[in-house]
């Protein structure tokens, strides 16, 4: 388990229901994997959108910000799932604000914010005189100590999120999809985006907790894009985003807990292996495609 660096780990054995019985012996262990379900299933879902709508900038914006939403709730003595949802949710209003103008104007404003929030974030981190691991765990994740009520709430938040997203779903991919028509026919465009930035906030926020908030863009688009890269189908890639999500978030949680390193970096890495295998086999497939062709 990462607890210090002069701690030694687990090792596997490779009898792997031993493994897994030794591991969920601990209730910690549990609620990580109870957790990182939620969180998979909600970050794939709401990446999904992202990346059909192109908003990448939007959800990297509202990730970077809730570093200093946690380092703010921190040193003022809340817990961090505080900062990571108001902060979240208010960067989601304030895009929505001012997606009315241009989109360099949108652009260079929330950059500009994005740069001076990050800043208060270290300035937070450097007034902090706690434990150093209470940063680290925001900027990296972790999944020590985590109870089984920070599951039940990440597990309210999933449902709602989810809830809200199946009841506009379908006008939200027409509008994704080719917004022009879809106001012209009547869907209410301009309040479906905002609706959606809420939500990718609080989905943002719940995926946080998990992969910190340095690397919570990847595990909200990675999946995402790698499924769309198989598959156009918007049911088939939807349902393979969900699961390299779930993939990744419970295969970095075993290596996370059989090594000394971030849980974030092992998903993080885990979802970039499966979009650079994907491309891989694309660019296979077309290389002997244009050889039969030739041929």
């Amino acid at each position: 388990m990462p607890l210090s660096a002069d701690v030694i780990p687990p090792s596997w054995s490779w009898n792997i229901v031993a493994d897994f019985q030794q591991m969920w012996s601990y209730p910690f262990m549990v609620n990580a994997f109870r957790a990182g379900a939620i969180v998979a299933v909600v970050a794939a879902v709401t990446g999904w959108f992202v990346v059909l709508r192109r908003q990448t900038f939007a959800a990297h914006t509202i990730s970077a910000v809730a570093f200093p939403g946690a380092a703010g709730a921190v040193l003022l003595g809340f817990g961090a799932a505080y900062g990571y949802f108001t902060l979240c949710v208010a960067a989601a209003l304030v895009i929505a604000a001012v997606r009315g103008g241009g989109d360099g104007e949108e652009s260079a404003l929330t950059g500009t914010v994005q740069a001076f929030l990050l800043a208060c974030g270290f300035l937070f981190i450097a007034l902090y005189r706690g434990l150093l691991e209470g940063p680290q765990a925001i900027l990296f994740g972790t999944f020590l100590g985590i109870t089984a009520t920070q599951v039940t709430v990440l597990l309210c938040v999933g449902i709602a999120v989810l809830a809200v997203l199946a009841f506009i779903g379908r006008p939200l991919l027409f509008a994704s999809v080719d917004p022009r028509v879809a106001a012209a026919r009547g869907v209410p465009v301009r309040a479906l985006s905002v609706v959606f930035l809420v939500l990718l906030g609080a989905a943002t926020a719940e995926a946080s907790q998990i992969t910190g908030t340095l690397l919570v863009f990847a595990l909200m688009v990675m999946p995402a894009a790698t499924a769309r890269a198989v598959t156009a189908r918007p049911a088939a890639s939807l349902a393979l985003a969900v699961l390299l999500s779930l993939t990744a978030i419970w295969a970095g949680l075993i290596a996370a807990y059989y090594s000394p390193y971030p849980l974030g970096f092992f998903v993080t890495s885990f979802a970039f292996a499966g979009y650079v295998l994907t491309l891989g086999m694309r660019v296979l497939r077309g290389a002997l495609s244009a050889r039969g062709v030739a041929a």
